[in-house]
């Protein structure tokens, strides 16, 4: 099992930066840079959950994993890697949808144009509501393949098309067995999937373990997120509260300044007017009583003053959408849909102050009703742009996708400034808030574990 570590203690392959990163991390986590990879088949796990229908809409979240795979590859590996594309199981009917949508036929096509290597996808037998349930041994040949080097690398098919992926009893067991069978070592470089399912979490059982260096990069910087330069100016947004309540209850004991926006803020307004918004459940508004009453004392919420109410959701559509003023909230008022912050909001005093003064700034926000609502989104980002002093973190795949569409000139430029740090994953940096430990995560907790156990 110790052959799996290099035993001179020494670092392989990776940069000055990714020295810094290691530098943070927990020691007892297994980083890629100490694995004996030479003449090894690894199974990589990536978060390359960039697919809408069919295309890539965001290549950051593969282009981040490309210093781990030429890592691997560089030192003699030889790679099987997997992800998981969008969500076809449905909780509801127990049911799993395969669609070409869903595949990852897209990301291989960008993988093989960025590379020039030949990555090939498996086929395996897929039943129709109950998706793939084995790996049969036709994927065999292809490991034979790989290991003579005729082919660059195999790709997985959609990992949530495999019924063990996300199931908790024999099928999954199985899933496990059979994926720990194609490999020699596994590594898992998918940050952004933070849940316990058979690919980032049950594999790590069966074969030594190691952090990949987006992975690294990400619990690295997640430290500085805990242990902010003050102000600390968080703002969050999503479509539902109750899904949020228990990160937004820990972010808010540790900011300074919060931001709230989407159907998150409107359940807000509505606790705190006494109002109805469209949309807005009222189970939903009972949650948001409790942070209603916190800040009373304490005073960190920053409302955004004026909103865009729409008759309709399903698009911009002339005289049916107009901007609203917060002092106009009376209780007992009804309102349509608000679907995005108006960008007078953003030239508001307190708003430039809090945002201008800010040292830490971070970002899980699309303020409005994409595509068609994007203005309050645009000047947020200006405005975080011209506070050229704070570290700015942006986080989640629809905020950086957003950032990007809005302001490719801005997220360009961030991608090589210190002053920025784009997460690939914005809930599990929620998450990571809220549990304030980057190591409590169930999957680095299982690479951890794995570690002890090969130590042996």
């Amino acid at each position: 099992m110790a052959s799996y570590y290099h035993t001179s203690g020494g670092k392989v392959g990776y940069s000055v930066d990714d020295v810094d990163d290691a530098a943070d991390l927990d020691p007892r986590l297994p980083l890629l840079q100490d694995a004996d990879l030479k003449d090894k088949v690894v199974l990589l796990r990536v978060d390359h959950n960039v697919v809408k229908k069919g295309k890539v809409m965001d290549e950051y979240r593969i282009d981040v994993t490309l210093a781990t795979m030429y890592n691997i590859v560089e030192r003699g590996g030889r790679l099987i890697l997997m992800t998981h594309i969008n969500r076809p199981f449905d909780k509801k009917t127990k049911t799993i949808t395969i669609s070409k949508d869903d595949s990852v036929d897209a990301v291989v096509a960008y993988l093989q144009r960025k590379l020039r290597i030949k990555f090939v996808v498996p086929q395996l037998h897929i039943y129709e509501k109950e998706g793939i349930l084995d790996i049969d041994t036709s994927i065999n040949l292809l490991i034979q393949d790989l290991r003579a080097r005729k082919i660059g690398g195999i790709y997985l098919p959609n990992t949530r098309w495999f019924g063990g992926e996300e199931d908790k009893g024999e099928t999954r067991d199985r899933f496990v067995v059979q994926l720990a069978g194609l490999a020699d070592v596994y590594v898992n470089d998918a940050f952004g999937s933070w849940q316990s399912h058979a690919t980032t979490y049950h594999v790590t059982k069966y074969l030594p373990s190691f952090a990949g260096l987006c992975m690294q990069a990400e619990l690295s910087h997640t430290r500085a997120l805990l242990s902010p330069k003050r102000p600390f100016l968080a703002i969050v947004a999503g479509s539902k509260y109750d899904t949020k309540i228990g990160p937004l209850t820990e972010i808010y004991k540790k900011v300074d300044k919060l931001i709230l926006g989407g159907v998150m803020y409107n359940t807000y307004l509505s606790a705190k007017y006494g109002i109805k918004i469209a949309g807005v459940e009222d189970s939903e508004i009972e949650l948001a009583r409790g942070l209603v009453e916190q800040d009373k004392v304490e005073s960190k919420i920053l409302e955004l003053p004026y909103l865009v109410e729409s008759d309709t959701l399903t698009g911009r559509l002339e005289g049916h959408y107009r901007t609203i003023s917060i002092k106009d909230f009376e209780p007992g008022k009804t309102f349509k849909y608000v679907v995005d912050v108006d960008p007078s909001s953003f030239e508001s005093p307190a708003l430039l102050e809090a945002l201008g003064s800010a040292k830490t700034i971070f970002v899980n926000a699309v303020m409005g009703l994409m595509p068609h609502f994007w203005q309050g989104t645009g000047k947020m980002d200006e405005v975080i742009d011209s506070n050229r002093t704070a570290q700015k973190f942006f986080g989640g795949g629809d905020t950086l996708q957003t950032f990007k569409s809005l302001h490719p000139g801005i997220y360009h430029a961030a991608l090589d400034s210190p002053k920025y740090y784009l997460f690939t994953g914005g809930g599990t940096v929620l998450k990571v808030l809220e549990e304030g430990d980057p190591f409590g995560l169930d999957t680095v907790k299982a690479l951890i574990a794995n570690k002890e156990s090969y130590s042996k």
